[in-house]
């Protein structure tokens, strides 16, 4: 594959609900512009973005992929991206470094809530956008209907620029209504046009025209004057309001059987914007600010994609906004201020890496073993230090605690989730020290799922997944006296230790207290030291159902020792003893952590959200609907909420987002405590077991 010039590429990511067809439609216009020979399919787990095994299990997108075609002396670097909401980082990295996207959605089902998303993540960042209108092949396909709920919800600005030739199994091609022609079959060709077809057709390029003169006083002036663009005006004036995203057009096609597939690789060349027509978003702490897309440039490359290849080791995927990056030279990490060593760059298509000298400007490309770059870090040079904005990616929602199968797992256990938080940034890692749990975080439980089975696959690790312990704590809630005397005579020096300890509630959320109020040296001071320990060690397992201990303040007030038989580790066991007693003499209480839940919702599921949040113990502390959109701020046990994310994608269809974080602790309800108490019995039963 030859260089090519800024204004001669364009990066375009395909962006949908699952099941639309990007993957096929990635596939089609592979095939269609040579670089391919046949056409590979999604069952048969022979596509060119879809290589990886979970991806071929079960066929759907899981990656980014990049897939490059050379169409009309254009270069056309393609992003796949997965539907599944779970996997929004690979979609949030693609628009990233991407100009424009061509939007799918099934004229069968319509416009679809992840066809919705993508759309505003798309919109987040200035892209232009295409619409496709695939699978008009199917069974209910409804072209016109798509696009009303199109405009319904993106306004009317989303205007079709081909109408379908029939539907279903009539569906034979598209007319394009710019230049009033018709086109069928796979490769395409010229027919005749559908005399059916010419009023409606008509109509719309009217409308069409209009929209079009708008965005352009010159065109506006000649439209007002009485006089109709021509096919070539309507074109240009077409490419302009696409870049400035005053027009989105709409197209139809059947990715499968390939018919408005070379129409729409038209499209991406005709009407979407090159490198050239983006401003780069540099960083605001960046010390340069003024980058310009030329190969002739100092480099400024954005990292967006990390993985791990089995043969090759760590792959680094970039995206070139400036200037040239060469094979087997040097660059500066901006980020990680160091000198980063340049191997054998590459092209990415799909699985394939086909090396080259060097990556121009707009360009994406690939090297492997970097040192120290990871997502999101500029690569650049030292003398003009370029500051790349980096990529945002939402927090994560879901969380599942990891656990070794065996020995050997658990010693690579902790690489092999590092290497996994690297490829997908959505993905955290973090160790409980309340629960001794290692907890993944990320947005959902396929996400989750492909986690632990790559965790095998690709790196011989063995983990289940199971639902994270919820943090309990212990407390009292009145004052207790507790007197322990630990006493043993077994031949020889004995074992004496006595204290007598007052035990007090402290106010929620305040420290454990110790305090020494023994006069008279009835516990000497050099063993005071190790009542203390004794009581620490005794409040990190409560007397109840063996949970830490907050929020009590211990008073040694007395005790007694033996000259010869007391030691430290007597009053170590007196001190701990004593706890327990006070423990259960001051009515102790089971508490919770409790969450601050803030709920994105449309209007449409609130009654549903909020009766809902009533079966999970939650409290709605108020709510704050603006246009169409409803914010529900509401307080619940963790225990309830530890699957909330799948909740409320099942109640809102998946639109419904939302944050949670600790607020405090709270006494757990008498029969909820019961039960908790039993399972916490039950599990240590379990750990003895296994001992």
């Amino acid at each position: 594959m030859k260089q090519y010039s800024p204004e001669n590429m364009r990066n375009v990511a395909l962006l949908s609900h699952n099941s639309a067809g990007k993957t096929t439609l990635a596939e089609a216009m592979l095939y269609a512009s040579g670089t391919t020979t046949r056409l590979g399919k999604i069952e048969a787990g022979n596509t060119v973005s879809d290589f990886d095994p979970d991806e071929i299990k079960r066929h759907i997108s899981i990656n980014l992929s990049l897939l490059p075609y050379e169409w009309h002396d254009t270069k056309v670097n393609i992003l796949d991206t997965p539907g599944y909401l779970d996997f929004v980082g690979e979609v949030k990295a693609s628009v990233r470094v991407s100009e424009s996207s061509v939007i799918l959605a099934s004229a069968a089902s319509g416009l679809e809530v992840g066809t919705e998303l993508n759309w505003n993540y798309s919109q987040e960042v200035g892209q232009s956008r295409l619409i496709f209108i695939n699978k008009m092949d199917r069974e209910n396909a409804n072209f016109f209907k798509t696009v009303e709920q199109f405009q319904a919800r993106f306004g009317n600005h989303c205007l079709p620029i081909q109408i379908p030739i029939g539907a279903n199994t009539s569906f034979s091609g598209v007319v394009d209504i710019v230049y009033m022609k018709a086109y069928s079959d796979f490769p395409s060709k010229e027919i005749p046009f559908p005399t059916e077809l010419s009023e409606q057709a008509k109509i719309l390029q009217n409308k069409l025209m209009e929209t079009i003169a708008e965005s352009d006083d010159t065109l506006m002036e000649k439209y007002l004057g009485g006089e109709e663009l021509t096919s070539d005006e309507m074109s240009l004036g077409l490419k302009k309001a696409v870049s400035e995203g005053k027009i989105f057009p709409i197209m139809a096609g059947s990715a499968l059987s390939g018919i408005g597939v070379m129409q729409l690789m038209e499209a991406i060349i005709n009407y979407l914007p090159s490198p050239l027509q983006r401003k780069i978003a540099v960083a605001a702490d960046s010390s340069v600010k003024d980058v310009v897309v030329a190969s002739s440039s100092s480099p400024a490359a954005l990292v967006f994609k990390t993985t791990a290849d089995p043969y090759v080791g760590k792959l680094t995927y970039f995206r070139v906004y400036s200037g040239t990056i060469e094979s087997n030279s040097q660059v500066f990490n901006v980020n990680q201020n160091a000198v980063e060593r340049i191997g054998q760059l590459f092209l990415v298509q799909g699985k394939t890496h086909n090396p080259v000298a060097k990556i121009e400007a707009g360009d994406i490309g690939g090297v492997a073993k970097l040192n120290v770059t990871v997502t999101g870090d500029t690569l650049g040079a030292q003398s003009q230090p370029v500051k790349l904005e980096s990529l945002l990616f939402p927090k994560p929602v879901y969380s599942v605690a990891v656990y070794p199968k065996t020995k050997a797992d658990l010693d690579k256990m902790g690489a092999a989730l590092t290497r996994l938080a690297e490829e997908d940034l959505t993905l955290h890692i973090r160790r409980d020290t309340d629960t001794n749990e290692t907890i993944l975080s990320g947005m959902g439980d396929t996400q989750m799922a492909v986690a632990g089975e790559k965790m095998q696959s690709k790196f011989g690790v063995g983990v289940d997944l199971v639902t994270p312990k919820v943090p309990y704590r212990e407390s009292i809630t009145a004052p207790s006296h507790a007197e322990y005397k630990h006493k043993k005579q077994t031949g020889g020096h004995g074992q004496y230790g006595h204290v007598v300890m007052n035990f007090e509630p402290l106010p929620q959320g305040a420290a454990n207290e110790f305090e020494n109020k023994v006069v008279g040296g009835t516990v000497p001071k050099n063993y005071v030291p190790a009542v203390e320990k004794g009581i620490q060690e005794g409040l990190k397992e409560g007397a109840l159902a063996g949970y830490p201990v907050v929020g009590i303040k211990c008073i040694l007030v007395d005790g007694s020792y033996h000259p010869v038989d007391s030691s430290e580790i007597c009053f170590k066991i007196a001190g701990a003893g004593a706890l327990k007693q006070g423990m259960l003499e001051g009515r102790p209480v089971l508490l919770e952590p409790i969450v601050n839940l803030k709920i994105t919702v449309p209007n449409d599921f609130t009654g549903d959200i909020l009766s809902d949040l009533n079966t999970k113990r939650a409290q709605v502390m108020g709510m704050n609907p603006e246009g169409g959109i409803n914010v529900i701020d509401a307080e619940a046990p963790m225990a309830e909420v530890l699957r909330y994310a799948t909740d409320l994608k099942s109640i809102t269809q998946g639109r419904g987002t939302y944050s949670m974080e600790f607020a405090y602790y709270k006494e757990v309800p008498a029969n909820i405590t019961q039960k908790v108490i039993a399972d916490r019995q039950a599990e240590k039963a379990k750990e003895e077991a296994s001992k």
